[in-house]
């Protein structure tokens, strides 16, 4: 065998670790073991390999670091070894392959710097080093590679400038730079580049206007420059570049017009200029783009009318001016290629009737045309559409009646025509959308019954029809939608009781049946509905009885609205555990006797009690109640009460007496005296330690930061392990130097000092405090001994990781993340959900960590922004829509626990899940194979993950479970599939679940 030339093992299932012994095959040229299940690191020994000039070792599950001795490889021209697990930096003796053609390091988890010795690789073609965590600048040495073809360096944590030599590089045909933290402007030098076919330079912090240079790129056939910071105006000798056809310069401050020379990109097929200053009006040359399939403009201060010369783009398939001030009348021909999908023009000054074309283009599956002024019969202009899961046509002046039609629309998620002019009945063919979540008709004219089917909308989230004239009772099958949150039935005419089957609707958030003509007492079961929060309004009825003393257990509620009702007795005094209440109007009624002793009834203005029969209590305007004559009964109660109330003051008095002398007695402790988080800058909020004490302290546990104490770098900080005096182990997370006053830096470090002071879980990493001043910025987290999820999975200790704390892990976290959205007000949205921010402590309990780019979701704003996130986690709604929802953070869960199960990122795994792939790959074939294949009880509980996990993956957001309905399902697993083997469960049963034949 030591005379052997090749070895190809690639594309097997070999696993185990690569042999010492190849080191035997001394006459090796070519040796390729990609694509298997290798693991363990690269032995050193290869190095003895001198003649071999082929190396694959790709696609496996290789960690550890690339040896020093791979500098041994003179011969070697082609090394890949991508799609690996590999750490540490890239060694600086890697310079010394001088033959190498091909250098390929893809998506590892490669950290430091690029080493400038590559720059003597100057034979190389192609160099590919993205998706690992490099850091630091590209090296100017990189401007010797003048073979270079392809050059990847996107997804790292690079920092500085692009280096102008890189202009130097005129053989390139792609760079990619993208998804890092570049600054300055586009050097000009890459106008030499005139081979260059791809260049990606998005998600960076690149500034100034786009160079004029830019013109000369004449083979250019995709320019993605998206969210940056780049201003100035689109330079019109971007027509030169005749070959394009994809140009995203969306997510910029770009300003003035856009030139009519793009008109003659004949070959476009992709053009995103979105959330950005563009002014002015779309050009009619745009006739010309004949080509163009994607064309989003939204978030920019574009105006007039859509040219007629849009009919003459007939192969769209995605328009998004939302946002904007254009006005006019839609083009007639809109979908005239029959292919439109996304059709978004919403927040614009349209009018005029819905273009006729749009009743046959059965291709729609998103349209919103909200908040314009169209007007005509909402049922001539609007057919039957297969595909469509999202059509919002409110506040417009549409009228007519709801045609039958829409039940035949089976894929529909939402379906949203509120505040238009629309008459009739609601259609009872509704009933029939079983995807629908959203039901929103409210602001109409609609008149008769609630049909009774709507009961049948399982996925049913939001149903509102508020502001109709509606007649009828609501049904007691209405209690069967058990994943609504939001229940608008006011300001209509329905009559009759309130079923007390509502109370079974448990996730309800708000209930509004005010403005009716409801009667009967409230049922005291609407107590049970304890995820109420932002309102129960119950108001401008003919409610009878008492006030239910169930209310008490709505501690989350905010708003309760009692008013102009007929309701008598006392008001309980259950209602004082309320505590979340900002607002009550119990007025206009027949209610009697004290109000509860808490704040809300203390603090409140007595226009909230006026109009009853004889409310007292401790508000300005009410009479007291120790003044109101009462029975001989109620005469004896107060004089307990009164009793009471002094035998519990002595008490408290005795107490603090006792509190002072102890006080005076016992010395204090030298430090860890609670200190008020004041969120402000220039100077300590460090809790449960003395400011400046603890601060001193962390300086000397890490010796002034020094780098033998640091556990982990990112593109704005650097985490150090400190051990304080106290013998307590916490993570200090330290935030790079800012060189400019709004820096990103500075943005996440205030955003995750807002979000962590404000929410407490198990299931997220705990903030100790802070400091901001002039020297330092840094947090103060526990110390989470067993670090990543990500590390674990790509380490040693991925063995040890078993399928019963995999699971577990899972759980903790949905259980933060449903926290995070169901039970803060407002809900957050974490937007950087990865294996990366999921750290475990010694127990494998998992903490969500980094909340630098949290967003709260504000139901008064429209939540956009800037596409935030990680590559590979974010869903792909994010593509079309710059939205926050919570939605995309449940998407990344999804991406999570695949890793989890893979034991490595799923990758384009996903893409199978939509193809007919999946029904020839088995459940057992995408388990980590590192680990025994799960014993029945686990394994029941892995399908019941998996299933989850598919379901949180689903391209329709409208489509995935919320995190409360995820997390409760994880708290009782039970599979469902339990009566089958692993071996003979294939993916497609666990997404077609419901569909036994789907196989």
């Amino acid at each position: 065998m030591t005379r052997l030339n090749f070895l190809y093992l690639y594309q097997n299932l070999l696993s185990g670790t690569i042999p010492q012994e190849l080191e035997r095959l001394v006459n090796l040229l070519d040796l390729r073991i990609s694509y298997n299940q290798l693991t363990g690191s690269i032995p050193a020994s290869l190095g003895s390999l001198t003649k071999l000039e082929i190396l694959y070792l790709y696609e496996n599950q290789i960690s550890g670091s690339i040896p020093h001795e791979i500098q041994n490889l003179v011969s070697l021209r082609d090394l890949q070894i991508y799609t690996n697990f590999l750490d540490g930096s890239i060694p600086a003796s890697i310079g010394n392959l001088t033959k190498l053609n091909i250098l390929n390091l893809w998506d590892n988890n490669l950290s430091g710097s690029i080493p400038p010795e590559i720059g003597n690789l100057v034979e190389l073609t192609e160099l590919s080093l993205s998706t690992n965590n490099l850091i630091g600048s590209i090296p100017t040495s990189l401007g010797n590679l003048t073979k270079l073809k392809t050059l990847y360096l996107w997804d790292n944590h690079l920092s500085g400038s692009i280096p102008p030599e890189i202009g130097n590089l005129v053989k390139l045909t792609n760079l990619l730079l993208s998804n890092n933290g570049l600054t300055g402007s586009i050097p000009t030098t890459l106008g030499n580049l005139t081979k260059l076919d791809i260049m990606l330079l998005w998600d960076n912090h690149l500034s100034d206007s786009i160079p004029h240079e830019i013109e000369n790129l004449v083979s250019l056939t995709k320019l993605d420059m998206s969210i940056n910071h780049l201003d100035g105006s689109i330079p019109a000798s971007i027509e030169n570049l005749t070959k394009l056809e994809l140009l995203h310069l969306c997510g910029n401050q770009i300003s003035g017009p856009i030139p009519h020379e793009l008109g003659n990109l004949r070959k476009l097929n992709s053009l995103l200029l979105q959330v950005n200053q563009i002014s002015g009006s779309i050009p009619p040359s745009f006739g010309s783009l004949t080509s163009l399939t994607v064309l989003h403009l939204f978030d920019n201060q574009l105006s007039g009318s859509l040219p007629q010369e849009f009919n003459n783009i007939t192969n769209l398939e995605s328009l998004q001016l939302m946002n904007n001030n254009f006005s006019g009348h839609l083009p007639h021909d809109i979908c005239k290629g029959g292919v439109l999908y996304y059709l978004v023009l919403s927040n614009n000054h349209f009018e005029g009737p819905i273009p006729k074309s749009l009743k046959n283009c059965t291709s729609l599956g998103t349209v919103r045309l909200q908040q314009n002024q169209l007007s005509g019969d909402i049922s001539e202009n609007l057919g039957v559409y297969p595909h469509l899961w999202y059509i919002d046509l409110s506040f417009n002046k549409l009228s007519g009646m709801l045609s039958s039609n829409w039940g035949e629309c089976h894929n529909l998620s939402l379906l949203r025509i509120s505040s238009n002019n629309v008459t009739g009945i609601i259609p009872p063919e509704l009933g029939k959308l079983t995807q629908l979540c959203v039901l929103d008709l409210s602001s109409n004219h609609l008149s008769g019954e609630i049909p009774k089917n709507l009961s049948k909308l399982s996925n049913l989230f939001n149903l509102s029809l508020s502001n109709n004239q509606l007649v009828g009772e609501i049904y007691p099958e209405f209690g069967e939608l058990s994943d609504l949150e939001t229940l608008d039935l006011s300001a209509n005419r329905l009559r009759g009781r309130v079923p007390e089957q509502l109370g079974n609707c448990i996730k309800l958030r708000l209930l509004k049946l005010g403005n009716n003509h409801l009667n009967g007492s409230i049922p005291f079961q609407i107590g049970n509905l304890v995820y109420l929060d932002d309102l129960l309004d119950l108001s401008h009825n003919s409610f009878t009885g008492e006030i239910p003393s169930q209310f008490g257990k709505l501690d989350r509620l905010q708003v309760l609205n009692l008013s102009h009702n007929d309701m008598t007795g006392h008001v309980p005094s259950s209602l004082r555990y309320m505590i979340s209440l900002s607002s009550i109007d119990l007025s206009y009624n027949e209610l009697d006797g004290p109000l509860p002793n808490s704040r809300i009834f203390q603090n409140a203005p007595v226009e909230w009690f006026s109009h009853n029969k004889g409310l007292c209590g401790a508000i300005k305007g009410l009479p007291s109640c120790g003044l109101y004559t009462t029975s001989k009964d109620d005469s004896n109660k107060h004089h307990k009460l009164l009793l009471l109330t002094i035998v519990s003051s002595l008490g408290t008095l005795f107490l603090l007496i006792l509190f002072v002398v102890f006080a005076l007695l016992i010395p204090r402790r030298k430090k860890y005296a609670r200190h008020d988080a004041n969120i402000e800058e220039g100077g300590f909020s460090i809790w449960n330690f003395n400011g400046e004490d603890a601060y001193n302290d962390i300086i000397q546990a890490t010796e002034d930061f020094d780098d033998k104490y640091n556990i982990g770098m990112g593109a704005y900080s650097s985490v150090y392990k400190a051990l304080l005096p106290s013998g307590k182990l916490v993570a200090v997370k330290k935030f790079h130097p800012l060189e400019i006053e709004n820096s990103p830096s500075k943005q996440t470090f205030w955003s995750e000092v807002q979000a962590l002071t404000h929410i407490q879980h198990r299931n997220i990493v705990k903030l100790y405090g802070f400091c901001s001043n002039a020297q330092n910025k840094f947090l103060i987290y526990e110390y989470m001994e067993r670090g990543s999820l990500a590390n674990i999975l790509q380490g040693k200790d991925a063995i040890e990781f078993d399928w019963f704390k995999r699971v577990d892990v899972v759980k903790h976290i949905a259980y933060a993340l449903s926290y995070m959205h169901h039970d803060c007000t407002p809900p957050l949205v974490h937007r950087d959900i990865t294996s990366n921010n999921i750290l475990l402590d010694s127990e494998y309990k998992a903490c969500i960590s980094d909340f630098g780019i949290v967003r709260p979701l504000n139901p008064d704003s429209s939540n956009w922004s800037m596409i935030a996130g990680t590559r590979g986690y974010l869903a792909p709604e994010l593509a079309y829509t710059m939205k926050v929802t919570e939605k995309c953070d449940i998407y990344s869960f999804g991406v999570i626990v695949l890793e989890i199960v893979m034991g490595k990122h799923p990758g384009k795994f996903i893409y199978t899940l939509s193809s007919s792939v999946r029904e020839n790959i088995f459940l057992k074939d995408m388990l980590d194979l590192r680990l025994s294949p799960p014993a029945t009880q686990i394994a029941n509980e892995l399908v019941e993950i998996v299933m989850i996990a598919f379901r949180c993956l689903d391209n329709n957001p409208y489509s995935r479970p919320t995190m409360q309905n995820v997390s409760q399902q994880l708290s009782m697993i039970k599979a469902q599939l339990n009566s089958q083997h692993l071996d003979t469960i294939k993916l497609c049963h666990l997404i077609h679940v419901k569909n036994e034949n789907a196989c």
